[in-house]
């Protein structure tokens, strides 16, 4: 009942935002004829609570699997449409506030004006009133989130990029050297809308022959069924040395069934690491396995998910850690990059290098050889990209899916390289 009471004061308020910005606009365009009004009424108020409803729909009832793609399109008008009202809200505001202070000048005064309406005062010769700039410059402003996001709907949803970084690990065994490992993270397989978009990242990946393959985390949304039309595609991912996985918050069905155990979730769990065997990965639940070339040894360690804050710490790395003294490099698959500063680095120091994805970059910011910004920085300090200190690494991988926006500007999606060396 929670959830659902939060949802209901959320529709209400968002009943409320667009009844604001609905007449805002109808005082800007009060020479509209009474039959154009009422079209552009009905064109609003039906978009609106279409969207509205569909979310509702989305979140508190089991979708068919068909219809994926149908609630894809809805979060994304959904999001679209939010992001150009609030890039509108401030102008709105600012003009509210300037009729506020001209009420209270008037009053002040109390002097009677002859024009009824403080809106309507024009200067002479003024051309426009100052409501209508303000609010026809708010709608032009909102035009351009509205353009930037669609772009990065169109434009990066599915924009692959093969990042390479050389890996150092001074104890790397002689016959490690040169080793190609790949990490995939955040596939949020639930978010996809183009299986052949998804299936061309995959072969981007195959192309550079890796010799392992990591995953760090968020196969799913929320629900096992997502990947029941991509569990094909992943199936491919392979390599001779074996592919690698870990489980990430939104993989135990905590956002769907809530944080209590109950049958469902539980099933839904199991079903979630049914897939990952399915598809030949070998998922690690607070674990180990010895990589071996040549008669040499590193260790690949998974956990569980384990976050700072609100996100579960299901992980528990005395088991993972458990009979791997003896292993030269440690490399540790963990989804969220919180846990490195958390844990590892204070009580695990024999961790070489770990692995993480989770925060997607925001999937909004910008990233270059030589610098990166968004807003993600300001809640997590490793956000994207090769982190050292003393002698351990992170590395952050920005996803291969996209989670609530369905797209991304400026962050794109990731399949890294990393070629293993001593120095």
């Amino acid at each position: 009942m929670g959830r659902l009471t939060l949802l209901l004061v959320l529709c209400a308020f968002l009943f409320a935002f667009d009844y604001y910005c609905f007449k805002a606009i109808l005082n800007v365009f009060k020479n509209w004829k009474p039959t154009t009004k009422k079209w552009f009424a009905a064109l609003w108020w039906g978009y609106n609570y279409f969207l509205i409803f569909g979310v509702f729909i989305s979140i508190f009832v089991t979708i068919p699997i068909f219809y994926l793609s149908l609630r894809s399109i809805i979060l994304v008008a959904f999001f679209l449409t939010a992001a150009c009202k609030l890039v509108m809200l401030p102008f709105l505001l600012a003009d509210d506030l300037r009729r506020l202070v001209i009420r209270l000048k008037k009053t002040y005064k109390r002097k009677e004006s002859p024009i009824s309406r403080p809106e309507a005062i024009v200067a002479a010769g003024e051309p426009i009133s100052r409501s209508s700039f303000i609010i026809k410059a708010g709608l032009i402003t909102a035009a351009v989130p509205l353009t930037s996001l669609t772009w990065g709907i169109a434009s990066g949803a599915y924009d692959y990029k093969v990042i390479r970084k050389p890996l150092i690990l001074p104890n790397l065994p002689k016959a490690f050297e040169g080793l190609k490992l790949a990490q995939l993270s955040d596939i949020h397989s639930g978010s996809f809308y183009n299986p052949r978009a998804v299936r061309g990242g995959i072969e981007l990946l195959l192309a550079e022959k890796p010799d392992v393959i990591i995953f760090t985390g968020d196969l799913v949304n929320s629900v096992a069924s997502e990947m029941r039309d991509y569990q094909d595609i992943f199936s491919k991912v392979r390599a001779p040395l074996g592919v690698y996985s870990t489980l990430g918050n939104h993989d135990y069905g905590d956002y769907y069934f809530g944080r209590e155990s109950s049958p469902a979730k539980v099933k839904n769990l199991q079903d979630v690491m049914k897939t990952h065997k399915l598809m030949g990965w070998d998922l690690l639940m607070n674990a180990h396995r010895r990589l071996k070339v040549s008669g040499e040894e590193i260790g690949i360690l998974g956990i569980e998910n384990w976050g700072m804050g609100r996100f579960p710490k299901y992980g528990k790395m005395e088991l993972a850690v458990k009979d791997t003294d003896d292993l030269p490099v440690k490399l540790l698959l963990s989804h969220d990059p919180s846990h490195w500063r958390g844990e590892v680095l204070e009580k695990y120091p024999q961790i070489d290098a770990m692995f993480s994805g989770h925060t997607h970059g925001m999937q909004f910011g910008v990233k270059t050889e030589s610098f990166q910004w968004s807003p993600i920085q300001y809640i997590y300090k490793e956000w994207a990209g090769l982190y050292r200190e003393q002698q351990q690494q992170l590395y952050v991988n920005v996803g291969y899916g996209f989670l609530g926006y369905p797209g991304r500007v400026g962050i794109l999606p990731e399949i890294t390289i990393f070629e293993l060396t001593r120095a």
